[in-house]
């Protein structure tokens, strides 16, 4: 079946008829929001829809039934199942009010027409097949037969080329063609789901290949406004092209110029200064950490020597925990120096908490491996870590540095009434 929306895919409110409804549940993933939500309402079936159901790489049309919103259309045979979600049904029989978010519509029309003229000319040009394409929220691909990485000038001989074509302003044009007819013969094609009958739908354009394709379109390629090829990256069967077409080329080119707004302050130079103000900052963030981690072994050598001074008996354990940075090799210096006779050391590095976030850490234990086995269990408990280790030596990663107060706790309760030391800086 070809629905209204197919036939006329600038049509934004709809009257027809419900088939059938039935209760149902959805996991909807609201635009923009990661986690979905469970949405509750009915599957409804119409005589014919305005709303396009997901198909042919194009997502769904959302839109409303009679005021209440739809977030889902899917093609089931020859009909569209519309969720819509509502605290009430649509009784069958009844006439309903479809209205098409129009915006969204628009968008998908650019993009896939994008598509098509962009396949036509890498098959032109390179002699490269389309293999499959997808719309994304925020740019498209498509994917080319071939291993050969594109050039950028590869990109933009073709970039150029389709903007040239829309702006010949070529209408578009949708025919409808029996599958077994000669006029099938020199149509771009793929295999038919099994549940479709009767005729095809085929995109014409004027002197372009005439494609087979289910999804909406503009009417003129000059509605496409314009055309931007992003990059291409191989993949293991092929080469993705990802591209932008019509208002989203308007809404990424004024991203970017906020972005370089923005970097205009933080580099305090212009676009053409942002690629050697970045490396002098590169150089200067080296050197800087270069010092700093020298600044840490001299650190961890001088509390070792510290540690080393101290009158006899040592301590029966010694912590030390650092809060400036992951640097292990505080940890490893300290104990190249630090003397042998401690029965057990507690040492950690991490980054300074903040707020009440869990912050992430390194944490080592040398010593008796009786002691290291006995504290190494509980503390990776205490600290949501995990790590490994043996005679002696154990370390691991640890998540939440701000229960480090518990594990001392431990210490101090296991070694009462021996003389301890615990440090902390």
């Amino acid at each position: 079946m070809v629905f209204k929306c197919q036939e006329d895919s600038f049509l934004k409110q709809f009257t027809t008829k419900v088939v059938n409804c039935e209760p149902a549940s959805l996991q909807w993933c609201p635009p923009g929001i990661t986690e979905s939500q469970e949405l509750t309402g009915f599957n409804v079936i119409l005589e014919d829809t305005i709303l396009f159901p997901e198909g042919g790489g194009q997502p769904c049309d959302y839109g409303t039934i009679n005021g209440e919103p739809v977030r889902s259309v899917a093609r089931r045979g020859s009909e569209a199942v519309h969720f819509v979600e509502s605290s009430k049904s649509f009784e069958e029989g009844t006439q309903v009010q479809q209205r098409l978010d129009w915006q969204r519509r628009l968008d998908h029309m650019q993009q896939h027409s994008g598509q098509h003229l962009i396949t036509e000319l890498f098959d032109s040009e390179f002699n490269y097949e389309t293999n499959s394409w997808w719309l994304g929220s925020e740019m498209c691909y498509i994917e080319l037969n071939t291993k050969h990485l594109l050039s950028r000038e590869s990109l933009d001989l073709i970039e150029s080329k389709a903007n040239d074509i829309i702006i010949e302003g070529k209408e578009v044009k949708v025919v409808l063609i029996d599958p077994a007819s000669a006029e099938m013969d020199g149509v771009r094609a793929r295999n038919l789901p099994k549940d479709v009958e009767g005729p095809v739908r085929v995109i014409r354009i004027d002197g372009q290949r005439d494609n087979m394709c289910c999804g909406t379109h503009v009417s003129n390629l000059s509605q496409l406004q314009a055309i931007k090829l992003l990059f291409a990256e191989k993949t293991k069967t092929g080469i993705n092209v990802y591209f932008v077409a019509g208002l989203r080329v308007i809404k990424r080119l004024g991203d970017c110029f906020q972005r370089e707004q923005q970097l205009n302050l933080a580099f305090k130079g212009g676009p053409t200064q942002h690629l050697d103000l970045l490396q002098k900052l590169q150089n200067n963030l080296k050197a800087t950490r270069k010092s700093f981690q020298k600044i840490l072994k001299d650190l961890a050598i001088i509390e070792a020597e510290k540690l080393e001074a101290m009158p006899r008996p040592l301590p029966k354990y010694f912590s030390l925990h650092r809060k400036d940075g992951i640097e292990v090799e505080f940890i490893n210096t300290f104990l190249r120096h630090a003397p042998e006779e401690i029965g057990l050391y507690f040492l950690t590095v991490s980054e300074a908490p903040v707020g009440n976030s869990p912050t992430k850490g390194h944490m080592v234990l040398r010593g008796q491996p009786n002691l290291v086995d006995h504290f190494s269990t509980k503390f990776l408990k205490i600290l949501e870590g995990k790590g490994s280790g043996k005679d002696g030596n154990f370390q691991g990663k640890i998540n939440n540095v701000k229960e480090i107060p518990e594990c001392e706790a431990l210490l101090d309760e296991y070694f009462q009434p021996e003389k301890s030391v615990a440090r902390a800086s």
